[in-house]
């Protein structure tokens, strides 16, 4: 019981200083709520309108294909470290998490997780509307103006 003590002194102090740390701001701050004080800043601009778009759901993705790689890492450096110990259980274990992994990454990189340039030109028209891969609305391309005829070739003239 005595080898856990110093364990048990950290786990108080973690806690005490914790404690202290929501405490103590509300008890000792100056509390004088003002408009300007409420109010959202952002360099120094007030804003007047609400954004224009939402966030497209490829940041999301991006973010997701972070957490799997930081998992993953979390996942691998544990197992080289006993990987002799295991043999072919943690082997075959390891292979089913990376293929776990790996259709996990195909998957985002098939709903366009990482298609970050422009839209391409040749969209559909029932593309300006908002679907289930993009919160961005894109507006379809100005049609072309038409072709007129060549001087001398009008219709009513025969060939």
């Amino acid at each position: 019981m005595i080898q856990y003590l110093p364990i048990l002194a950290m786990m108080v102090l973690a806690v005490l200083f914790a404690g202290v740390s929501i405490v103590a701001p509300r008890m000792l701050a100056p509390s004088k709520p003002t408009a300007a004080k409420s109010a959202p800043y952002e360099c120094g601009i007030v804003p007047s309108l609400e954004p224009a778009q939402r966030f497209p759901v490829r940041f999301y993705l991006v973010a997701m294909i972070f957490i799997i790689f930081d998992i993953e890492i979390i996942f691998l450096y544990p197992w080289a470290v006993v990987y002799r110990s295991l043999h072919a259980f943690g082997l075959i274990e390891m292979v089913i998490f990376a293929v776990a992994v790996f259709v996990s990454f195909m998957y985002l990189i098939s709903n366009g997780a990482l298609d970050w340039g422009p839209a391409r030109q040749a969209r559909p028209l029932a593309a300006a509307m908002r679907t289930t891969s993009s919160t961005v609305r894109r507006h379809p391309p100005s049609p072309e103006p038409p072709v007129r005829p060549a001087p001398g070739a009008g219709a009513g003239e025969a060939a």
